[in-house]
């Protein structure tokens, strides 16, 4: 692949991955010189760009062109052009509006569900159908790239088609921290307290970010309170539960749990093949059934990964004429994948965990529900969970047919202890390691 060819596929990930304003704003000015000696040179409006770009984008950039090309001496650099105009930056006023706008692209048609998302999933479409009138507040939680922000924009689209009128915010805590900060050093407090609690549906994402925020928290409170008993839905995403938000206020903890909380899990084998075939149809590429297995059997955990790998093998397909195949994306994605990855089995994991703290197996499928003996059991559901591609029900099956409830249970139990304890993450990762050893 050229130079030329590689900013091409990459200047498109980009566009995929970087905020449209960061990206309109520092990459899209950009203009691809040429090849100097070892140095990919290119076109900037001014100075200031080039230390800004310096400071955020060069590394990243260059790893990537240094891995398209195959040339591990690649140096990117920028030089200052006449005749590129930097776009302005947006006004407050005009940030506000873009940054409150719902995205299209996340509605519930596009939405794959499985075993790991169908509750959180139901739950959201109830809220569509009634917002304010069951399960408000309404709380998702999970790991990141699961599919949180796809829910809190399918929620709001999918009201504002039946509802054309209403009045729906959509803001990341980010955001709604920075109105706050900017209220108060222009005085407009008053503006921004009658903006939020006059809407009609708050969709507020990623939460954890406002923890040890007082000033934010203060106003969000009230914001809360005040749609919560005007009845206004209220719906609000966190990569993390409620009770692992250690520097949040508790009242506002409270009031989050007086709603519904609902969770999400990764992705298992067959939801993360519909998930690529879903992505594929809807980006128009061939995706034969084999490469569909051998990305989703690589990239587990990360929806937003996995989609990405698409993108940059579409992109990739598009500019060189290179049909998607298994070794195609052995080249393109060797930096993200590996080879031959470790199959490891509930079997396996059970032996080694019995092992560990000196029990039988046996004693993890028996119904014994001592303190010695659960622990480790719900260690050990959780471990086949994260390390296997067994499903919650074979995963019950494997504990002398415990219901796929109680494995669900006991992820989450360990997911939650070991957010909260270093010393729990330390074992499991020595145990994990042992596993795969």
């Amino acid at each position: 692949m050229t130079l030329e060819e590689a900013w091409r596929v990459h200047f498109h990930e980009l566009e995929a991955s970087v905020n449209k304003q960061s990206f309109d704003t520092w990459i899209r000015p950009l203009t691809f010189v040429g090849r100097q000696g070892r140095e990919a040179v290119f076109g900037v409006p001014n100075k200031f760009f080039i230390d800004w770009m310096n400071e955020h984008y060069t590394e990243s950039i260059q790893q990537h062109l240094r891995h398209l090309t195959a040339d591990e001496g690649l140096e990117v650099t920028f030089a200052v052009q006449e005749g590129i105009q930097a776009p302005p930056l947006p006004n407050h006023r005009e940030r506000r509006s873009k940054e409150r706008q719902l995205q299209a692209k996340y509605v519930f048609e596009t939405f794959v569900v499985g075993a790991s998302n169908q509750f959180a999933h139901a739950a959201s479409r109830r809220v569509a159908e009634q917002p304010g009138e069951i399960y408000n507040p309404f709380f998702i939680y999970g790991g990141v790239g699961l599919g949180k922000t796809h829910l809190l924009n399918a929620i709001g689209n999918a009201i504002r088609q039946r509802m054309r009128d209403v009045r729906i915010a959509y803001v990341s805590s980010e955001m709604f921290t920075n109105e706050v900060i900017n209220s108060i050093r222009y005085d407009k407090m008053a503006d921004f307290r009658s903006r939020y609690r006059t809407i009609d549906v708050l969709l507020i994402d990623d939460i954890q970010f406002i923890a040890g925020k007082e000033r934010t928290q203060e106003e969000f409170f009230h914001t809360f309170n005040s749609l919560y008993e005007d009845n206004k839905q209220i719906v609000i995403s966190s990569d993390r539960s409620t009770r692992e938000l250690a520097d949040m206020e508790l009242r506002l903890r409270s009031r989050f749990e007086m709603g519904l909380m609902a969770d999400i899990q990764p992705p298992d084998l067959e939801t993360r093949v519909a998930i690529l075939r879903k992505k594929s149809e809807a980006d128009h590429l061939k995706l034969d059934d084999d490469v569909a297995l051998f990305l989703a059997t690589h990239i587990k955990t990360n929806i937003r990964e996995l989609e990405g790998s698409l993108l940059r093998l579409g992109a990739y397909s598009s500019l060189t004429g290179r049909r998607v195949t298994v070794d195609l994306v052995k080249e393109v994605l060797r930096d993200t994948i590996t080879e031959t990855p470790t199959i490891i089995s509930a079997e396996q994991v059970v032996k080694l965990v019995a092992d560990r703290f000196q029990l039988k197996v046996a004693d993890l499928k028996s119904k014994r529900r001592t303190r010695t003996v659960v622990f480790p059991r719900q260690l050990a559901m959780y471990l086949c969970r994260t390390l296997t591609e067994s499903s919650f029900p074979e995963i019950g099956r494997q504990f002398g047919g415990k219901d796929h409830s109680t494995v669900i249970h006991a992820v989450k139990q360990i997911n939650e202890r070991i957010r909260q304890d270093p010393q729990l993450r330390a074992t499991v990762d020595t145990l994990i390691k042992a596993i795969k050893a």
